[in-house]
């Protein structure tokens, strides 16, 4: 048999893989299968299918599917061409295994009521079932099948009936075959069974009839092998094929055997027959084809097809002759047949490795030539890479010479391709995904994988990566991707094993039905044919409409073209169309530089970083070897390639000829336009699914043929001097024939991308999403769309409205499912449709097909993929470097930058995020002002507003008129989108444009509004500099104080407020207003409020040295804090008081800056607080202050530092009050000593005396202080330690309060000071007693009195007694001195009983007297120059004489008496001369 050339291409249907199975149980009565024995069972399960075609407005296709691996299920899928592929199919789960049978016919009998079907099935155990089906769509998952609507029969009775070989049927009959030659027909459909005439046995040896039979033959007829049923002229007859070649025709009506015929084999002994398929193929000749598969000798393996003619009469009897003229053999001699079909004009056989077909002529079967199909095993290997010419290293090249442009995202870029590949709807395969994820441990249900959209696939297949660490480099992501195709091919094919040929033999419609999936078959368009035709069939095709014929030397010189175009494209490997398909979707990546370096390998292959990776992956000594293999290749092909082109120079006699078939060549490439088409409507019927899956792989092999094209031309630009290339060639070449492949591949690359690339989901914030969700229209066909996008399979192609002319007989006027020869013109049509448009002569403004394909895109919320498409065609323009003064391109350049511009803003909204959110809208900034710069941007951009909302002005007198609108158009969508970076740019663009379009004062409306927008903006965006410059811009004054306010308090919220008190912004002529809006802010905010606005008011007037405006401030908040806080409700008192003392410290720090005249404030309140109510520094007046309804009368108060100083003190009481513990008293008209008791208590000591020195003055000083330390010195008298030898070195390391008359006491000084003493109170009543003994001398002797009078025995401390003696060396002059002299000291301790201490310490000090230096002698000899205290010692004495009298103390009074006695005689001695000296002197003198 000669060679096949390929004429059609499998067209998967979109959906037919994606059935959720409505799974239904029928229920059985009969005993189950074991009860019978084995030879009397039927056919064992296989994989069987059939397509059965009802009648019907519109008809209806039946699809059911058998499994071998489950044998009691059987599939049924209920298909309309007018409608898309069902989502749900019915699954019939049987008691028994299945026969691979079933018949599904049309339910006639009368009144079928809601069952419109009949479906006959057999089980293995000899069980008939006839059920009544409903539509699919009624059943429920998981239910019971009526038993009412269904009949269940045992053919199998016993074992000596013989095993079933063959059943066949027809509505109301139902023909089973034995292995011993009998049949029997079942009226199944028509009679009950349990009536006379249901069965009926078809024998030819009953009775005499069997005896004759023996008698003449000696032999008995052999087994059934396959039954066929006709229907001839009203009349239903009977093909059966027996085992020995017998074939049979019964005439059923009257159970009547019409022929009997043995099949004569001499052509193949030994062969044995399988099947026999029967169709009338001519009725004019009342002829029948029959086609009979037999199985080879025993020795090979191979099959026989014989094609049988058989003639049957029109009369009223018909009769049978076999026509021995038609017989053929059609040897097979690789794959097993898995279906044969017959139509009118074909044999179609369907092998393991693909179907083929054979055409039947009128008079006689030639089949000389046959024609194969490709299935989809093949285009799906080649897209994700599969095959074994596909090496490894094919792959590794990749990101190392095509990805330098996008370094940072290699990884991500090739794992788009893949992604890109395997999720087109050709490729696409729900199962086989699914089983491919979970061999990689991504366990998914059906439910979640069912749910998941597209984005949601890819994210999960990502993750899959990133799991399994080939994120690491592109080696890694490479290998990755090759397992991974490879398992996902492997589950293809296993999913999609073919189970039998889908035939409508009323339109000629061939299909393929697998395991998983359906399909159709269309023919290849011309070029495809070129494609997919070897070399050696080249000259086999004259049936292509190419502008040469066959026969022209022209023609033999574009077949050596395409084999030169071949021989590069085998070179460069299948990588290299991939890559560069992404460098026209991706536009980081220039395909400049990818065309540059594939002919760079086309000449000296991989560079060195290739060959270290393949060192790297395969070892040293393989990629040696490798690398020395490829370049043995290489360079065979360079030789090859010069002979090749000298061998084509020398056919064509010049290379201008060669170049003008190149031309010729591509002008068939460029896609048909097709003017006849008026109309288009949107479609989501099966058919339209079709075309859309078949523009798809027209589309891919088109562009794949101009690649190779383009490729040949670079080629010979680099060789050009190697072939004796003129230069004027290669000057073509470049400037002419490379602009025109270039323009080519980027029409089939629309085309492609359009018909592979799928849909997404509208984001939930995309406005056209949320208004479609309304349904306001209410159309159906809008509804089916909006819950398709997003869904695996529904490519951009789908939203497209499908192309009709007024007599179109095509693809998609048919309710029927299609012919191959049907798709040709539809896919003409409708890829014109996307590449040309369609008319529109009564249009204003043009736009073109590129723009209509975005804004159809756009108007479903498409805008990644609008992007890419519009960013192609960009980039691709740019490269052309097409004329900008062209002025119709003009117009269409600015829509085509209008909504590349409106893709990007609506992307960065919804999708994008952080850098890539950035980069998005400058680049959208960038094309929106691109397109209004263009000339006829106004009339271009006005049939955009569905889509971006750019509504068109009634009139625009000029082009700044019409530019002032566009900019503020995008300034409200940026504005809406919240992206302030661009709608601030466009503010002030629009700014630009108002002094030239619009005159006063409406200018200055616009101007106020547009700068009030720069403000907002700019402060959205932090640009706290512009903002202000805005501000100050703006000519509307009630715009500007609004915008001030406004900008006040977002600098207040965002916490950068010291741009605005730093006096980096000078407030020209706003410093009132600034002023104002701080106070209006301060008043009407909680004191709490972060940052404080009475903090800003204090740090904005110090910067402006208005201090005592900030000092003013500052004692306000104080105010409020102290009024509008309640402490005991706080849970952080200690900051509440904290802030106070701040506030206080401020106020003074700023009063203090201020010359001391001037160094107070004003307050509408008495808020100074203190508790002397006798300060002399107060001072009130009265002021009225008028307001619009009433006058009232108001006192003023002035509050100087002093004033301020005191509140400090006592909110710093409070505060340390509040440290200790303490209830914090109510600080109002509250006395002094109260205060001063709690401060003492809870022994803060500092705080006790700074309180008292602040606010006492004089005789309240003093007997202030008096009070506290008599209960200083109580404490010390209760804690009753010996104090005679503590601090004797009178050293205190704790920092306590210094005071000096001299000095004031500060704020900082008391806050720093003040300390909760832990240690000793003895320590603290020396140390505060040394201190402030200064202000009062009599303090000491309050002390002593205090300690004696709380206890009698108690001995004074030694620091106490010298503080009496004035030091610690006793004096000479007696016991005089000051208030605490050693006298009063004498005198405490005879009132207290110390006698013993006081008769020492007067012995003391009249021995001291006594012993004065000669020096000191004449000193003492001056009147009154001594004194002692007499009259106390006078009553010592008494005291002594009384304790004696009453015999107390005897013996120590004695002697504390002879002591006195002896020292005051010797005392008295001395002072009598000493007396007499004095007079003497006094009388000499």
């Amino acid at each position: 048999m000669a060679s096949r050339s390929m004429v059609a291409m499998e067209v998967p249907i979109v959906g037919s893989d994606a059935v959720r199975w409505i799974e239904v149980t029928v229920p059985s009565s009969t005993s189950s299968s074991p009860a019978v024995p084995s030879e009397a069972r039927a056919p064992l399960t296989e994989n069987a299918s059939s397509c059965h075609l009802i009648p019907g407005d519109p008809p209806t296709y039946l699809i059911w599917r058998i499994h071998k691996n489950l044998p009691h299920v059987l599939e049924l899928v209920e298909v309309s061409a007018l409608k898309e592929f069902p989502k749900s199919g019915l699954r019939l789960i049987f008691q028994d295994a299945l026969c691979p049978f079933g018949l599904i016919c049309k339910n006639e009998i009368q009144n079928p009521g809601e069952s419109p079907y009949l479906l006959y099935v057999l089980t293995v155990s000899g069980v008939v079932y006839l059920l009544k089906l409903k539509n699919v769509c009624s059943y429920t998952s998981g239910s019971v099948f009526p038993q009412n609507e269904f009949v269940e029969f045992a053919v199998q009775g016993d074992s000596h009936t013989g095993r079933i070989t063959a059943v066949a049927g027809i509505f109301g009959c139902l023909v089973i075959g034995r292995q011993d030659g009998s049949i029997v027909c079942l009226q199944l459909g028509v009679l009950d069974p349990s009536m006379p005439g249901f069965i009926h046995e078809l024998r030819d040896d009953l009775g005499i009839n069997r005896i004759w039979s023996l008698m003449a033959r000696g032999k008995i007829i052999g087994a059934v092998i396959d039954l066929v049923m006709l229907e001839l002229h009203e009349k239903k007859f009977l093909l059966v094929l027996h085992e020995d070649f017998c074939l049979r025709v019964w005439d059923l009506s009257t159970h009547v055997k019409v022929l009997n015929h043995n099949i004569n084999l001499q052509q193949s002994a030994g062969a044995c027959p399988l099947r026999l398929w029967a169709d009338v193929v001519d009725w004019d000749k009342c002829l029948i084809t029959l086609a009979i598969l037999c199985g080879g000798a025993l020795e090979t393996n191979s099959e026989i097809v014989i094609v049988y003619g058989l003639h049957f009469n029109a009369g009223d009897k018909v009769l049978f002759s076999p026509d021995a003229s038609i017989q053929s053999l059609i040897p097979l001699d690789e794959g097993r047949v898995v279906d044969l079909k017959i139509t009118s004009n074909k044999l179609w056989i369907l092998r393991e490795d693909g179907p083929m077909s054979f055409d039947l002529s009128e008079t006689s079967f030639n089949l000389e030539h046959s024609c194969s199909y490709g299935l989809q095993e093949a285009s799906i290997a080649e897209i994700l890479f599969q095959g074994t010419e596909c090496a490894f290293e094919d792959l590794i090249w990749m990101d190392s010479s095509m990805f330098s442009s996008v370094k940072d995202q290699v990884v991500l870029s090739l794992s788009m391709i893949f992604l890109r590949r395997l999720l087109q709807p050709v490729v696409y395969q729900t199962d086989a995904l699914r089983e491919t994820i979970l061999d990689y441990d991504k366990h998914l249900t059906d439910s979640e994988f069912q749910s998941l959209t597209v984005a949601g696939l890819k994210k999960e297949l990502l993750s899959i990566i990133e799991s399994a660490g080939s994120f690491v480099s592109p080696i890694s992501t490479l290998n990755f991707w090759k397992t991974f195709c490879t398992c996902y091919y492997h589950c293809w094919c296993q999913n999609n094993i073919p189970y039998g040929l889908l035939v409508d033999s009323s339109t000629g419609a061939i299909g393929l039905i697998r395991k998983s999936s359906i399909s159709l078959f269309r023919c290849l368009e011309d070029v495809e044919l070129l494609a997919y035709g070897s070399s050696e069939d080249f000259h086999d095709l004259g049936t292509m409409s190419l502008t040469f014929p066959p026969d022209d030397l022209d023609f033999e010189i574009l077949l050596d073209v395409l084999r030169c175009s071949s021989s590069i494209s085998h070179q460069l490997g299948r990588s290299a169309t991939a890559i560069f398909y992404e460098s026209l979707i991706t536009p980081d990546i220039m395909s400049e530089d990818i065309t540059s370096r594939l002919l760079k390998i086309i000449e000296t292959g991989h560079g060195s970083t290739v060959e270290a990776k393949l060192s790297f992956h395969f070892g040293a000594d393989t990629a040696w070897e490798k690398q020395k293999a490829d370049h043995k290749v290489l360079r065979k092909f360079s030789v090859d390639m010069l002979i090749s082109l000298h061998a084509l120079c020398s056919k064509a006699m010049s290379w201008s000829r060669v170049l003008d078939v190149v031309e010729k060549y591509l002008k068939h490439l460029i896609p048909h336009k097709i003017t006849e088409i008026i109309e288009a409507e949107a479609s989501f019927d099966l058919n339209s699914f079709l075309l859309v899956n078949a523009t798809s792989q027209v589309a891919r092999v088109m562009f794949e043929s101009s690649f190779d094209i383009y490729m040949f031309l670079g080629y010979l630009v680099n060789v050009g001097g190697q072939i004796l290339m003129m230069e004027d060639h290669i000057f073509r070449i470049k400037h002419q024939l490379i602009p025109m492949i270039q323009d080519i591949l980027m029409q089939w690359f629309t085309v492609h991308f359009i018909g592979t690339t799928l849909s997404e989901s509208p984001t939930l914030e995309d406005f056209s999403s949320q208004l479609s969700s309304l349904h306001i229209d209410n159309k159906n066909g809008k509804l089916s769309l909006e819950k398709k996008l997003g869904t695996c399979g529904f490519s951009l192609a789908c939203m497209l409205n499908f192309p009709k002319s007024p007599d179109d007989v095509g693809l998609l006027a048919s309710s029927l499912l299609p012919p191959p020869s049907k798709f040709i013109s539809s896919l003409q049509s409708f890829i014109s449709w996307i590449i040309w448009g369609g008319t529109v002569e009564n249009s204003v403004v043009s736009i073109s097909p590129t723009i209509e394909l975005a804004l159809t895109l756009l108007n479903h919320g498409q805008y990644k993929s609008a992007e890419d498409l519009l960013a192609s065609i960009h980039a691709h323009s740019r490269r052309r470097k097409l004329p900008d003064s062209n002025q119709s391109f003009d117009g269409e350049w600015c829509a085509h930058l209008h909504l590349l511009g409106f893709c990007l803003l609506m992307r960065a909204q919804n999708e994008l995020h952080g850098v890539f959110k950035e980069k998005a809208v400058r680049e959208s900034v960038c094309y929106f002002f691109r397109a209004a710069s263009g000339q006829k941007a106004c009339q271009s951009l006005q049939k955009l507003f569905f889509q971006t909302g750019l509504q068109h002005p009634v009139e625009t007198a000029s082009v700044t008129t019409w530019k002032l609108h566009y900019y503020q158009w995008a300034m409200q969508v940026f504005e809406q989108y919240s992206l302030s970076e661009g709608a601030c740019q466009f503010a002030l663009a629009a700014l630009e444009q108002v002094d030239e379009s619009v005159i006063e004062p409406e200018a200055s409306v616009i101007r106020g509004r547009l700068w009030a927008n720069v403000f907002k903006f700019s402060l959205d965006l932090n640009n706290y500099r512009d903002a202000y410059c805005a501000i100050i811009s703006n000519p509307d004054e009630d715009s500007k104080t609004i915008c001030l306010r406004r900008f006040i308090n977002v600098l207040c919220e965002q916490g950068a407020t010291k741009i605005m008190c730093d006096g980096e912004l000078p407030f020209v002529g706003l410093i009132e207003k600034v002023e104002q809006e701080l106070i209006w802010k301060a008043e009407r905010s909680d004191v709490s409020a972060k940052p404080n606005p009475y903090k800003l008011l204090y740090a904005f007037e110090m910067h402006r040295n208005n201090w005592r405006k900030a000092a003013g401030y500052m004692y306000q908040y104080y105010t409020r804090l102290r009024k509008e806080t309640n402490i005991r409700e706080l849970q952080q008192p200690y900051s509440e008081f904290q802030e106070r003392l701040e506030s206080l410290s401020a106020a003074i720090n700023a009063l203090q800056l201020v010359h001391p005249a001037y160094a107070w404030i004003e307050s509408q309140h008495e808020d100074y607080f203190s508790i002397d109510q006798h300060s002399p520094n107060k001072r009130t007046r009265k002021f009225v202050e008028e307001d619009n309804t009433l006058q009232a009368h108001r006192l003023q108060y002035c509050i100087d530092i002093e004033m301020m100083e005191e509140d400090y003190v006592l909110t710093s009481a409070q505060f340390h009050l509040l440290m200790t513990n303490e209830k914090v008293p109510f600080m109002g008209c509250q006395s002094l000593s109260n205060l001063v008791d709690m401060l003492i208590q809870a022994n803060l000591y500092d705080m006790a005396f700074t309180v008292v020195i602040k606010f006492l003055r004089g005789s309240s000083l003093k007997s202030e202080l008096e009070r506290v330390f008599i209960i200083i010195s109580e404490k010390c008298s209760s804690s009753r330690k010996a104090p005679s030898d503590m601090w004797n070195d009178g050293h205190m390391h704790t920092p306590l309060l210094t005071y000096s008359e001299d000095e004031t006491i500060g704020p900082t000084d008391v806050i720093h000071s003040v300390q909760h003493f832990k240690g000793d109170h003895w320590e603290l009543l020396e140390l505060y007693l040394e201190k402030y003994k200064k202000l009062h001398s009599r303090l000491p002797v309050i002390v002593a009195e205090t300690l004696l009078h709380s206890d009698p025995q108690l001995e004074l401390p030694l620091w106490l007694v010298h503080m009496f003696k004035g030091g610690r060396t006793v004096p000479s002059w007696g016991m005089a001195g000051q208030e605490s002299d050693p006298a009063t000291l004498f005198r405490l301790y005879v009132n207290y009983g110390r006698y013993t201490e006081a008769t020492n310490l007067l012995l003391e000090y009249i021995d001291s007297l006594a012993s004065l230096r000669p020096a000191d002698i004449i000193n003492r000899k001056k009147m009154s120059a001594i004194w002692f205290p007499y009259t106390a010692i006078e009553r010592l004495w008494c005291q002594l004489d009384q304790l004696r009298s009453s015999n107390h103390m005897v013996d120590q009074c004695d002697k504390l008496k002879k002591l006195l006695q002896d020292a005051l005689l010797k005392h008295l001695k001395q002072i009598k001369v000493d007396s007499d000296d004095a007079v003497s002197a006094a009388r000499g003198a």
